[in-house]
């Protein structure tokens, strides 16, 4: 059971919650703060004086008066108009970030809404509702209004829910048959469930998860290929990489360090080689990764500090203050999306830097052309190569920044807009492109550890390179390579190749 306290989520609760169904309460402190702040907004209500969002219109009305008596249909009819997104719906791990992440953010206390607004989002959750989220829509100024206007008009019994058996039903009938009630707001209370950089902060904090095992995969297919390439780990001594003391880095040439130790492929021509160096492909590994992970670690600090961030307009002080600000902008957020999408593209590059090393007889030591028996007969894994290479060939495009961009909108009263929603949306894709290039590798290098033999690889590469076997074939005639690159990406994203390798050489940095 996942609280929601004062102190805010982790990003693994996140996690959890969108890709687990993990149960979450609303704690009693909480529960407390919010019914605090919910009196103040009354009492504003009742003093008829303007306050923005209150008593007031949104946007560029905000100086056009709201009666008393229509302020609560104020709020339904700020759902309905903001519902307005457009395209294929967003998925549900994101959705059901979206619901966790907004109930957190409500749960500070600062946005005067009720504590049965926290209970009904939880309601959702727990019932495996999902509403149903338009991809366009988001601007990621004001927060993801349009992306949580979609999931708060679900909570009222409108728009639409999917259902636990992926069926698309009609809000109120969903609701109904989970013996939910529709919510009846109350003033602020549909602000206060739109202004929110939640659809960022989410995809963001999901888009770290992953990141963080792919860049050990990474170092995993890199050693993989140094193996398979005759390469050297002595770039990778611990004395020489101290001397540029980059974290990241250093984390990267632990993990190659401990992946290749032992390796009878590196020994055997470890003396006599006239080698003098390897290709910055394999020999620059840590430095590229490393600079990647320092982009996560920069990133995952700003998320952390977003999930303990109270995120509205206007807020409501303990005081009884309640004041417009600018905590909505989805600025940190956008940026922190947009260098990972730089470093996304980056691994990927490198990686298929060394895919067409393994690949090519001019530069693979001795393996031959395309890894392929009978080359020419056989086109081995050429087109392998294609797919990985289109794949990286988006990500440089997806690393072109959204939150350079801006565009005015509501009367110019919304004048600078940081589309972090896009960022994140980006973001996603490369990540999931980034997986999809990393099994390339690993399936050519694999490869090229077989034709190695008699000669053995490391522990850590080994362990790689039989879960790898449990799902693709070794060397062989053409074969359809599409099904084993889509088994190998799976063997990824399902963590089976990293428990094999950490089995073999314990935890990874």
């Amino acid at each position: 059971m996942i609280g929601l306290t004062p102190a805010g989520l982790r990003q693994d609760d996140v996690v959890a919650v969108a890709r687990d169904d993990a149960e979450v309460a609303l704690g009693a402190e909480a529960r407390a703060r919010m019914a605090a702040s919910a009196e103040a907004v009354d009492a504003h209500v009742a003093s008829g004086e303007p306050v923005y969002g209150v008593t007031t219109g949104f946007g560029s009305l905000a100086n056009t008066s709201i009666p008393v008596e229509r302020t609560a249909e104020m709020q339904l009819a700020l759902l309905r108009s903001h519902a307005a997104g457009m395209g294929p719906p967003v998925e549900r791990e994101v959705v059901r970030a979206m619901l966790v992440l907004r109930a957190r953010s409500l749960a500070l206390g600062y946005s005067g809404a009720r504590p049965e607004v926290v209970e009904a989002i939880l309601g959702l959750l727990a019932a495996r509702l999902t509403p149903v989220v338009p991809e366009h829509g988001s601007l990621g100024a004001s927060g993801d209004l349009a992306p949580l206007a979609h999931c708060a008009l679900t909570l009222v019994g409108e728009g639409d829910l999917i259902d636990g058996e992926g069926h698309v039903r009609p809000a109120a009938e969903a609701l109904h048959e989970a013996g939910l009630a529709p919510l009846e707001l109350r003033a602020k209370e549909g602000l206060a469930l739109i202004n929110g950089t939640d659809g960022m902060l989410g995809m963001l904090t999901l888009a770290l998860h992953d990141l963080r095992a792919l860049l050990r995969i990474a170092d995993v297919a890199a050693a993989t290929s140094v193996e398979a390439l005759l390469g050297t780990d002595r770039a990778f001594a611990e004395d020489l990489i101290a001397l540029r003391p980059q974290v990241g880095q250093d984390a990267s040439a632990t993990n190659l360090r401990a992946l290749l130790a032992g390796s009878p492929i590196v020994a055997s021509h470890r003396e006599g080689d006239d080698r003098v160096q390897d290709a910055y492909s394999l020999r620059c590994a840590p430095q590229v990764h490393g600079a990647a992970r320092d982009g996560v670690d920069y990133a995952s600090s700003i998320a952390d500090r977003e999930l303990g961030a109270a995120i509205d307009n206007p807020m409501v002080l303990p005081d009884g203050r309640v004041e417009s600000c600018g905590n909505f902008h989805g600025a940190p957020l956008a940026q922190a999306c947009d260098l990972l999408a730089i470093a996304v593209a980056d691994l990927g590059a490198i990686a298929e830097r060394r895919t067409d090393r393994l690949l090519d007889a001019r530069r693979s030591e001795g393996l031959p052309p395309f890894l392929a028996p009978d080359a020419g007969v056989n086109s081995g894994l050429m087109i392998a190569h294609y797919t990985q290479a289109a794949l990286v060939a988006e990500n440089r495009r997806l690393a072109v920044p959204a939150s350079v961009d801006t565009l005015p909108t509501s009367a110019m009263q919304e004048d600078h807009v940081s589309l972090g929603w896009a960022a994140a949306r980006k973001l996603r894709t490369a990540v999931a492109n980034l997986r999809r290039i990393l099994a390339v590798e690993l399936t050519c290098a694999a490869r090229g550890l077989d034709l190695r033999a008699p000669l053995a690889p490391a522990a850590g590469t080994g362990a790689a390179h039989a879960a790898m076997r449990t799902v693709v074939a070794g060397p062989g005639p053409d074969r359809q390579v599409a099904p084993e690159l889509a088994a190998a990406e799976r063997l990824l994203a399902d963590g089976s190749l990293l428990h094999a390798v950490v089995a073999a050489v314990g935890p990874l940095a």
